[in-house]
C-alpha cells in the first residue's frame, strides 16, 4: 500500500512539474550577425524584424496586423504616473506600475497582453518600459530631483544613483513576474526607456538646469575616473586651481547662445558634455544588464539612443553612442526616422547605423509615418490631450491622399530591406494604417523578408562612406544651429542617386581599405594626424573633409586639393558630380530618392514622370509588389512614375 502511495505521489509531482513547465514556457530571442548584418532570431529561427506598436492599441488594430502576417508587437508600460513629454503637458498613457515602496501593479501590462492574445494567439511581445519614477517617489526623495535656479524642481535627476537602484529593482520585479506567468511564452524582449519622450533625453524645455548635489557629486567622481590626479585635470582645464573637491560642471543651460564654434581648448565644456552624455549611456548599460541577467540572456534588450545625425542640441544627452555600442547586454537600438516628413525626401535613421551594425546591434526604425487617415490625440484620447494645438497641428498631419500614404510606407519598407535593418509600424494613436492598401504594404514586408534572401550583393555595396562625429554638437555655442548646417547634408546625400554608408568617427579605423571610392569626413573640426594616416590606408579615389570652416576635396594623390571656404552645405547635384568624377555608380539622376542594396532597388520621386535606372550588372528585374518579371539580363530599367510614387524592384545578377 505504501509503495502504491509513493508511486502515486511521484506521479502527481511529475505531472505538477510538467504542468508548471508548460504554463511558464518561455521564448528565447537573440540578435546574431549573419550575412554581414545583425538579424533577429526567436527560438533559434530567423524572424522578420518588423513589429507593430500603438500607445492606444485596441484588439481590432492587433487583429489587422495579425491578418497582415505580422506577429511581433511592442506595448508601452510605465513605472511612473506622468506623461512622457514634460513640456507639452500630455497625460499618461497607462496607470503607473510603481505604486509604493516595493509595491508594483502590473495590471496594465496584463491588460495589453490579453488584448493582443485575443487578436493574435501567435503574438510575440516586446515591452517598452519607461523607467522615470512616479511623483510620490520624487516627493519622498527631494534631493534626487533636478534642482532649478530659484528653488523649484523638474523631474528626477538622471545623476541620482538612488533612482537608478530603485528603478532597477522595479524593472527586475517586472521581468521576473512576467517570466513566471502565462505571458512568458509570448514575451520576446524589454525596451528600456527613460527621460523626455522615452528616448533618454534630459527633461527641459528652453534651458537645462540641474543644480542638485547628486549631479555635482557625480561629476566630480567622473572627473576622478577620467583624470586620476589633479595635475592632469589642471593641465586639461588650463586652470592651476582646479580640484576634484571643488570642480563644477560648465554652464550648459543654453541661456546664452552664440553663433560661434568653441575653441579646442575649452575642455571644461567638453568634459561637461561628455559627462552629460555618458551618464545616459551608463543607464542603458545598467538596465539592459538587469534584463539579461533576470532572463538568463533570453529576452531581447533595446533602447532609443544615438540621435546625433538629427538631434543637434548637446543638452539632450545623445553624444555617447560609441559608449553604448560597447554595451554587451544591448541587442538593438532605435530612433524615429528623420522628421522632414514630406514626400520627395530621404528619411534616414537618426544614427550612424553602419556603425551600429558593425558592433553587432540590430537597428529598428520607429516608422511613425503619418497617413491620410492619421487620427489625432484629441479625438482618440481627449482626457490626456493638453490644451492648445501641440498634438493637432504641423507634424501630426499626414498627406491628403491614400496613394501618397502608401508610397511613404513603401519607402520606409524599401529602406529597411535595402540596408539590412528592421523597425516597427508606429500607429501612435491607433487607426493610422487601418486601410487595405496600407495593410497590404505591411503584409508585403513580412512576405518579402521571408521570400527573398537577405544577403549582400557585392556589386550593390555602397561606394560612398560618410563619417560623422557625434561630438560635433559639443563644439557648437549655438546649441545646435551651426551643427545643423553641416548635418543637413543628409538630405542632399539621399538624392545623389547612389547609396552611402554612415559611420561614427570612432569607427574610422574599422573601414576596410579599398572598399569605398569616396570618403567624406562630414563635420570633424579636429582631425588628427593619426586619422589622416587612416584615410591614406583606406585610399579612396576622392576624399572630402568638412570642418567648421569649409570643405576640402582631394581627388587623387597627384592633384592639388580644392578648397571651398565656408562651404558647409552641399546640393545633391554638386555631390553627384563629385561621385561621377570618382567613378561611383549612380543608379539614377540626382533629385530622386534611391535605395540600393541586398538585391533591392527602390526609387521614390516627388515629381514622377519617366525615369531610367541603371544597374551595375546585368540582372533579372522583378516587381515584387505585382509579382512579375520586368526584364531579363537588363542593365537599364525604364519606369514611369506618378508624382510622389515609390517603386520597389528586386534585382538578381545574371
Amino acid at each position: 500500500m505504501n509503495q502504491h502511495i509513493s508511486i502515486f505521489l511521484v506521479f502527481v509531482l511529475f505531472c505538477s512539474v510538467n504542468l508548471q513547465a508548460q504554463r511558464f514556457e518561455r521564448l528565447c530571442a537573440e540578435v546574431r550577425t549573419e550575412k554581414d548584418v545583425p538579424r533577429l532570431f526567436i527560438n533559434g529561427e530567423l524572424y522578420p524584424p518588423f513589429a507593430y506598436m500603438s500607445y492606444l492599441g485596441e484588439e481590432k488594430f492587433y487583429a489587422e496586423m495579425a491578418g497582415a502576417g505580422l506577429h511581433l508587437y511592442n506595448i508601452p508600460a510605465y513605472l511612473g504616473d506622468r506623461g512622457i513629454n514634460s513640456s507639452s503637458g500630455i497625460g499618461p498613457f497607462r496607470p503607473a506600475i510603481w505604486t509604493g515602496n516595493g509595491q508594483y501593479d502590473l495590471s496594465s501590462i496584463k491588460k495589453d497582453f490579453e488584448e493582443i492574445l485575443k487578436a493574435d494567439p501567435m503574438a510575440k511581445v516586446i515591452i517598452r518600459i519607461h523607467l522615470d519614477p512616479p511623483a510620490w517617489w520624487e516627493k519622498e526623495h527631494p534631493d534626487e530631483v533636478c534642482a532649478l535656479p530659484g528653488g523649484g524642481s523638474l523631474r528626477t535627476s538622471f545623476f541620482s544613483r538612488k533612482w537608478q537602484r530603485d528603478a532597477g529593482k522595479a524593472l527586475k520585479h517586472c521581468v521576473k513576474t512576467l517570466l513566471n506567468s502565462p505571458y512568458a511564452a509570448h514575451l520576446a524582449g524589454i525596451h528600456v526607456a527613460g527621460g523626455f519622450t522615452e528616448e533618454w533625453f534630459y527633461h527641459f524645455k528652453d534651458e537645462f538646469h540641474d543644480e542638485s548635489e547628486v549631479r555635482l557629486a557625480s561629476f566630480r567622481d567622473w572627473l576622478r575616473d577620467k583624470y586620476g590626479n589633479k595635475r592632469a585635470l589642471r593641465q586639461a582645464w588650463k586652470d592651476s586651481k582646479a580640484d576634484f573637491k571643488t570642480a563644477a560642471p560648465a554652464n550648459i543651460s543654453g541661456a546664452e547662445k552664440e553663433k560661434h564654434w568653441r575653441d579646442a581648448g575649452d575642455q571644461k565644456y567638453f568634459d561637461t558634455f561628455d559627462f552629460h552624455a555618458e551618464t545616459m549611456a551608463e543607464h542603458i548599460n545598467f538596465f539592459t544588464r538587469i534584463v539579461k541577467k533576470a532572463s538568463n540572456g533570453c529576452l531581447l534588450t533595446g533602447a532609443f539612443y544615438g540621435y546625433h545625425y538629427f538631434v543637434t542640441d548637446p543638452r539632450r544627452g545623445h553624444g555617447a553612442l560609441a559608449k553604448v555600442l560597447e554595451n554587451p547586454y544591448l541587442d538593438y537600438l532605435s530612433s524615429p526616422n528623420d522628421y522632414r516628413r514630406r514626400a520627395g525626401e530621404d528619411w534616414p535613421p537618426m544614427a550612424a547605423i553602419r556603425s551600429v551594425q558593425l558592433h553587432g546591434k540590430l537597428w529598428l526604425a520607429e516608422n511613425d509615418t503619418r497617413t491620410s487617415i492619421t487620427t489625432l490625440l484629441k479625438d482618440r484620447a481627449p482626457e490626456i490631450d493638453p490644451p492648445g494645438d501641440y498634438y493637432s497641428s504641423g507634424v501630426w498631419h499626414g498627406p491628403e491622399d491614400m496613394q501618397t500614404s502608401k508610397a511613404l510606407l513603401l519607402k520606409n519598407l524599401g529602406r529597411m530591406l535595402a540596408y539590412g535593418y528592421g523597425g516597427w509600424w508606429f500607429d501612435m494613436w491607433g487607426g493610422w494604417f487601418s486601410d487595405p492598401e496600407l495593410l497590404a504594404v505591411i503584409r508585403q514586408g513580412q512576405e518579402f523578408f521571408k521570400h527573398y534572401p537577405s544577403a549582400a550583393v557585392e556589386e550593390m555595396e555602397p561606394e560612398v562612406a560618410v563619417v560623422v562625429d557625434e561630438r560635433l554638437q559639443f563644439w557648437d555655442k549655438s546649441y545646435g544651429s551651426l551643427t545643423r548646417q553641416i548635418l543637413g547634408n543628409r538630405y542632399a546625400l539621399g538624392k545623389t542617386g547612389a547609396p552611402y554608408d554612415l559611420y561614427l568617427r570612432s569607427d574610422l579605423d574599422k573601414i576596410p581599405a579599398g572598399k569605398y571610392k569616396v570618403v567624406w569626413l562630414m563635420g570633424i573640426p579636429d582631425l588628427s594626424q593619426g586619422e589622416q594616416s587612416i584615410i591614406e590606408r583606406i585610399h579612396p579615389v576622392l576624399f572630402m573633409h568638412t570642418d567648421n570652416s569649409g570643405t576640402v576635396v582631394h581627388a587623387g594623390q597627384a592633384s592639388q586639393p580644392r578648397i571651398f571656404e565656408e562651404k558647409l552645405a552641399w546640393k545633391a547635384e554638386s555631390l553627384a558630380e563629385l561621385w561621377d568624377q570618382a567613378g561611383v555608380h549612380r543608379y539614377g539622376q540626382a533629385g530622386d530618392i534611391i535605395y540600393a542594396g541586398r538585391g533591392w532597388l527602390v526609387i521614390h520621386s516627388v515629381s514622377g514622370g519617366k525615369k531610367t535606372l541603371r544597374l551595375p550588372f546585368a540582372a533579372r528585374v522583378i516587381d515584387p509588389v505585382r509579382n512579375i518579371t520586368l526584364a531579363d539580363n537588363a542593365r537599364i530599367v525604364p519606369l514611369n512614375l506618378e508624382p510622389g510614387d515609390t517603386r520597389m524592384l528586386r534585382v538578381k545578377p545574371e
